[in-house]
This record gives C-alpha cells, structure tokens and sequence, in this order.
C-alpha cells in the first residue's frame, strides 16, 4: 500500500524570477537560481494560507491585493535564515571591549554628553543586543550613564523573540561562564536581568529605509556581522551610505570576519585594534573626511 503526498504548486523558473526581483526590491536581499527550491519549499505554505492555486496567483497578490505589503513581510519571514548566539565572534567582541569602549567613553566625554547608543543592524532573535549591553555594563565605564543599544530585524517574529528575552540552551554554546551573573532561569530557558534588558530596545526596520532610520539619531558604533553577504551590491552600497550617515565621526562600523567594503565604500578608514581591524569614520575635518565625503 503506498500513501501519495500532496506536494502541492511546483514553482516555474519564470515565476522565481519574478518573485525573487520582488523580494529584492523590498529588502535586498539577493538569491541565484540556485534558490528557487528554498522559495518554492518555504512560500508554499504561503499559499496554502492564502488559498491560492499557484505561484503566479501569489505574485499577483504580492503586486496588487490590498494587503500585499503585510503579505511581503511574511514572504521574507518565510525567505530569511537567522542564526546567532550570544557571544559570537569572541576575538571581535573582545577587540569591542578592550579596545572601543574605552574610546567610546572619551569620545562621549569630549562631546560634551553622557550618553551613547549602539545599533546592532540585522539582530535577529536578539543575542547579540544583550551581549553588547552586557560587554557594556561589565566595563564599568558609563554607570549612572544613558545607554542604549538598539536593535533591529526585517523580521517581526524574531522580534518577538528579543523583547522576551528567554533563551534555550544553544543559544549560550559560546558565551563564557563568567557572564552568568546576567541571566536567570525562567520558563525553561534562561532569561536576561532587567537591568540588562533596560538598556535595549528592539524595532521593526528595513535597513534600505535610510529615511525611518533617521530616527535612531547618531550612534558610536554599529554592528552588522553576517548580514550583508546576503544583500545585492547596490542595497549593500545604499546600506553602508546609511551606516556613515549614523555614525558619529570617528565611530566605528563592526562587519563579518568574511566580510569588507572592498568595492562598496572609500569613505571608511581601517581601524587596527589589539585582535581585530574595523572600519571607522574619519573625524570630521581629516583629510580622509574631506577626501571621501562626495564619493560614497
């Protein structure tokens, strides 16, 4: 006896094409031919929620129906890969601990303000947002300082995840012992401290929305690790545009260990730090500055 199973609608070349140039579009992301079997696995139950008969029927939905922008969130929530843990990349948080803090606090200092924020661009399900404020709070540097560390996702649902703040076991495979202290059990996992979860906030933005993320005001350094990879070269270039855009002069952008600006950017210089190199914006009136500024 043989059971059939209903695989459902089988996804045309031609219809990848077109959603894949959507989905571009809206967040930058960019996806070869090779990833048509993720589209046609991942939408499909897409249209099964949608009651559509096939893939054509979604792309015309996604063009044209009412609620096709809601509708395109839940395409790349359907679309995006999000993998992170707390600590991750250690020799580059270090680098970030030992060696930016303590500039971060001059550079604070010398404008005059006790305040600094930090922006985790792409934070998926959060980890990397506690683990800066917590890298932050074990400094000693900004007590009784404003700190904010923001972070943002494309994605509502790991979103959702952040603001709870409770995390399995996998989350914590890299994290050292000695920063325990920062979290409690509750609900089957472990949560972070309030006082740790108070200096973090989390919203919904897309990084080719330069204008929405005006709002965040200037920050002291920005982290975005493993996320451009997956953007086409001129959604990466409109990105990093908006990165130096925020950052304060002589803030620093933090990217991948695979990841660098070759043929996207001039206007970042090379910060060699004591077990890394970032990239930083020149001080205002550098001969870098004043060399770049038009050529971003």
């Amino acid at each position: 006896m043989s059971i059939l199973f209903d695989s459902g609608p089988k996804l045309k070349i031609e219809e990848f094409r077109l959603l894949r140039d959507l989905v571009n579009r809206y967040s930058g992301m960019h996806f070869d031919d090779a990833s048509m079997f993720v589209f046609e696995r991942r939408l499909r139950d897409r249209l099964r929620a949608l009651d559509l008969p096939d893939f054509t029927a979604y792309y015309h939905h996604l063009r044209y129906h009412p609620s096709a922008p809601a509708e395109l969130e839940d395409a790349v929530e359907a679309l995006v890969t999000n993998e992170t843990y707390f600590f991750r990349e250690e020799y580059q948080l270090r680098a970030f601990r030992n060696d930016l803090l303590p500039s971060i606090y001059e550079q604070a200092l010398s404008r005059g303000t006790k305040r600094i924020m930090l922006w985790s661009a792409g934070c998926s399900t959060g980890e990397e947002v506690y683990t800066l404020a917590i890298l932050v709070a074990r400094s000693g540097l900004f007590d009784g300082w404003d700190v904010r560390v923001f972070g943002n996702d494309i994605s509502r649902r790991v979103l959702a995840t952040a603001r709870r703040a409770v995390y399995p076991p996998s989350s914590f495979r890299a994290m050292p012992p000695e920063y325990a202290e920062f979290f409690v059990e509750e609900d089957g996992g472990m949560r972070v401290i309030p006082r740790i979860r108070a200096m973090c906030q989390f919203g919904h933005l897309n990084l080719l929305d330069g204008d929405k993320t005006t709002l965040l005001g200037r920050v002291d350094a920005i982290f975005c690790r493993n996320v451009l990879i997956y953007f086409d070269t001129a959604s990466r270039k409109k990105v990093i545009d908006t990165f130096y855009e925020r950052l304060h002069p002589g803030g620093h952008l933090l990217l991948g260990h695979s990841e660098s600006l070759l043929h996207v950017s001039t206007a970042f210089e090379l910060a060699h730090l004591s077990s890394d190199m970032v990239y930083r914006r020149p001080l205002e009136g550098s001969a870098r500055a004043r060399r770049d500024g038009g050529e971003r």
